[in-house]
């Protein structure tokens, strides 16, 4: 796996943000070392067009369950990018 998290996470009360990026091939973040529980996740798809007739644009999304954000792609494949998650600190 190629996730990669962000050295200087940001804190406000009991609550943290994490940011960081992933590979094309990643499907899960687990961020269960940093947050107790997840409230907010976001992925910016390093969105690719498919070479298709018409142009596919493949973007990432973001399910998050407990303490890891699953990164689901548009048919199976992710894009890679970066993701933004807010949640209580463990």
């Amino acid at each position: 796996m190629a996730v990669t998290i962000d050295p200087r996470p940001t804190y406000f009360g009991d609550r943290m943000i994490v940011t960081g990026t992933y590979a094309a091939a990643d499907t899960s973040i687990d961020l269960s070392s940093l947050l107790a529980s997840i409230d907010f996740a976001g992925v910016n798809s390093a969105a690719s067009v498919v070479a298709t007739t018409p142009p596919v644009t493949v973007a990432d999304t973001a399910q998050v369950s407990g303490t890891t954000i699953t990164v689901i792609g548009t048919g199976g494949a992710t894009a890679g990018g970066t993701f933004l998650a807010i949640g209580r600190r463990s």
